[in-house]
């Protein structure tokens, strides 16, 4: 078996991103909206065999996946962790809002 990372891959983390986006009521709804159309030439998506047509949904600012996993990484994944107990952590989180908010006043 090959040696593991001692951290998520970048790689792994974009693919992630990807299949939540995939999957997204948002990007559905987009493709709703149009009919599933492309907006800029009008063809329509077809699974037809052989008159396959897939659309992608665009985004506009294109997105820095650069910088959305850097963040992430900065947010989620290279912060300090250690296990709690469930009562623990949710007491961890009410101690930490409440300090978040009197610093936000």
């Amino acid at each position: 078996m090959g040696k593991r990372l001692p951290y998520t891959p970048n790689s792994k983390i974009r693919a992630i991103l990807r299949q939540l986006w995939l999957r997204s009521r948002e990007r559905a709804a987009a493709l709703k909206k149009t009919k599933y159309c492309c907006k800029e030439c009008g063809i329509k998506q077809s699974v037809a065999k052989g008159k396959e047509v897939y659309l992608e949904v665009h985004h506009d600012p294109p997105i820095d996946w650069g910088t959305l996993i850097a963040d992430i990484r900065k947010a989620l994944l290279d912060v300090p962790q250690y296990p709690l107990c469930k009562k623990c952590h949710k007491e961890k989180h009410e101690t930490n809002k409440k300090t978040l908010f009197k610093h936000n006043s």
